[in-house]
């Protein structure tokens, strides 16, 4: 269920042009929109729209489809020729189905069911909404972004000024500067700058040139400073936009290190790390010979400690499984001479089993947290709950994991309401975070809590915890877990 306050307070920066041939349906509608926008402006059909449209900017337009003069199909495909990234929710009966697949293929943002259910209408509403909000926040990032890139060129021309002639120096605190963003970087940098140089050096590469690759290396993750962390410390995979701003880091990396004269060759390594033997990789698909060498040499050590490593996402490979993959994917995604040189020298390395990309401080454990946090009630999330009691996550420090589940909450919901109940869950929450103490509590499936704990609980601890909040109202059930249980099966 959408909370509306969050609704309101996401909505309210944004106009609004409602399109609706029915009166008795616009006024109604309108009367509920202004609830959530600072501004609704309405129109009867498709050609005043327009009229409206060409006068005015607006963030968001709702049609209907069927109405006289000019239809919402028309007006939606006027509309996208002027704008193409213009966000449309539409209106519909279910009669109009065959107008509202056409309408999706013009590319709307969502449709809306009549006669109006506001539950689902908020559900659009609050989509629609996130996505601006979204864009709105990227665009300020990327103004932010390039101040500092700004900033940072200029701290950098000027440690390059007075430290040209101590070289190391300089590297090095350009890699603290990454180390500072994301302590898993600074140590995948420093080895893959390793596995670069062994590589190079077993095809015959001179000195001059291996040490540059080695540099660059240590450099080709610098980009990742304009990456926002929602994106680095996401535990899933990425969606489109997502996967299109991590793509960015290799321009970042290139453009912030041309702009130094003695990095220059390292940058032009660094901006192609992520093309494939293919051609399917970015930025510019380069395929086979048009990779650069050195870069060639880049690819294969990033993607093979990649694969050897614990990320948040996935268990690392064995050496050999790793191997093997290089072996799998050269002429694919790799050169087939750089395998071979790879093959050759990796095959007796250590790989260190307990490096991993989840925190080690506190600080470092609330800043990564802190985007897997449930809205409602401030405890962590199931997102949460699943990352740290998969493989990657050995070094948690709990013993002991329960589950309080909230029984007949839905008709608790429709008896007291749905802000009772959204107020109910976040007291069991602030209660259970105040007198429990050393738990990591987690809110699961919309009414149970999973805890774990260094200590045990009984019911009764529980009972004396909750009982003035809870009284006669809801039931609840609470149980001790199996760890290995919940290690060894998904949460679900």
């Amino acid at each position: 269920m959408i909370d509306l306050k969050s609704l309101k307070s996401m909505s309210k920066n944004f106009k609004v042009l409602y399109v609706e041939d029915d009166l008795s349906i616009q006024a109604t509608m309108s009367d509920y929109l202004e609830k959530f926008f600072k501004h609704v402006v309405h129109a009867n059909d498709g050609r005043a729209a327009i009229a409206l449209y060409k006068k005015e900017k607006f963030d968001i337009v709702i049609t209907d489809l069927s109405m006289p003069n000019m239809n919402g199909l028309d007006m939606i495909e006027q509309i996208k020729k002027i704008d193409e990234d213009q966000a449309i929710l539409i209106t519909s009966a279910h009669s109009e189905t065959k107008y509202m697949i056409n309408a999706i293929k013009l590319g709307i943002d969502g449709y809306i069911i009549k006669p109006f259910d506001y539950e689902q209408l908020n559900y659009e509403l609050f989509k629609v909404t996130n996505k601006l909000n979204k864009f709105i926040e990227n665009k300020n990032y990327k103004k932010y972004l390039k101040r500092m890139v700004e900033q940072k060129t200029a701290e950098l021309s000027s440690i390059i000024h007075f430290q040209k002639y101590n070289y190391e120096k300089t590297l090095l605190a350009m890699v603290e500067m990454i180390e500072d963003r994301d302590t898993y970087t600074a140590g995948h940098s420093k080895r893959v700058a390793n596995y670069s140089k062994m590589i190079a050096k077993e095809m015959g590469y001179v000195k001059d040139k291996y040490e540059r690759l080695y540099q660059a290396a240590i450099l080709h993750d610098i980009g990742k400073i304009a990456t926002p962390d929602v994106i680095l410390l996401k535990p899933k995979s990425l969606n489109e936009i997502e996967y299109k701003l991590i793509k960015e880091h290799v321009e970042v990396g290139y453009s912030l290190l041309t702009h130094i004269p003695m990095f220059k060759d390292l940058a032009e390594i660094i901006r192609f790390h992520h093309e494939r033997y293919d051609g399917k990789g970015y930025p510019r698909g380069l395929r086979g010979e048009e990779i650069p060498p050195l870069a060639r040499v880049l690819i294969v050590a990033d993607a093979f400690d990649a694969m050897t490593t614990n990320r948040i996402y996935k268990g690392r490979k064995t050496l050999s499984q790793a191997l093997k993959e290089l072996k799998k994917y050269e002429f694919v995604q790799f050169h087939p001479e750089v395998v071979e040189a790879a093959l050759k020298v990796l095959k007796d390395i250590h790989i260190d089993k307990n490096i991993n990309q989840l925190p080690h401080t506190d600080l470092e454990k609330e800043r990564f947290a802190y985007f897997y946090k449930d809205m409602l009630c401030d405890v962590y999330n199931q997102n949460y709950l699943d990352l740290v009691l998969s493989d990657n996550s050995e070094n948690l420090d709990f013993k002991y994991a329960y589950m309080l589940s909230l029984k007949k909450f839905t008709e608790y919901n429709q008896k007291y309401g749905w802000l009772t109940g959204d107020k109910t869950l976040k007291s069991i929450a602030n209660r259970l975070k105040s007198q429990l103490k050393n738990v990591y509590l987690f809110r699961v499936f919309g009414d149970d809590f999973i805890l774990l704990s260094k200590d045990i609980f009984t019911v009764k601890d529980i009972y004396e915890t909750l009982k003035d909040i809870i009284e006669d109202k809801l039931e609840y059930h609470f149980k001790m877990l199996s760890i290995s249980d919940l290690k060894s099966k998904n949460i679900n």
